[in-house]
């Protein structure tokens, strides 16, 4: 039976190795370095990266979004209702500002899907 961890874990590494070009490996390498966004389910829409709480579609958001600008910088967008996070220069301060803005009981992602709001 498959887990949750290794749904996650499977999506992780299709997002590292390039998968299909979804996803720039480097955004994925810099996500996947903060270990709190390591335990979420990942997506991606248009190159803009985000991370839900659930392994099944439609997905429960947490945290920020990134979205990789064409100057080379990135804004980050955070939850329903918060608006900018910020504009960083490098990946790992826009993962960052991802991190600070997850819910304190955020814990690792679980089989499921979220709800529409």
């Amino acid at each position: 039976m498959t887990s949750a961890a290794d749904i996650v874990a499977a999506q992780w590494r299709c997002f590292l190795e390039g998968c299909e070009g979804l996803v720039d490996p480097a955004m994925a390498r810099a996500a996947y370095a903060q270990p709190r966004l390591r335990e979420l389910y990942p997506g991606v829409s248009h190159g803009i990266m985000f991370f839900s709480r659930y392994t099944g579609l439609p997905a429960a958001q947490v945290g920020g979004y990134v979205y990789p600008r064409a100057d080379g910088t990135f804004w980050v967008r955070g939850p329903l209702g918060v608006g900018t996070l910020g504009e960083v220069d490098t990946l790992e301060e826009a993962f960052a500002l991802v991190v600070d803005s997850l819910p304190e009981d955020c814990g690792p992602a679980i089989e499921g899907k979220g709800q529409f709001l």
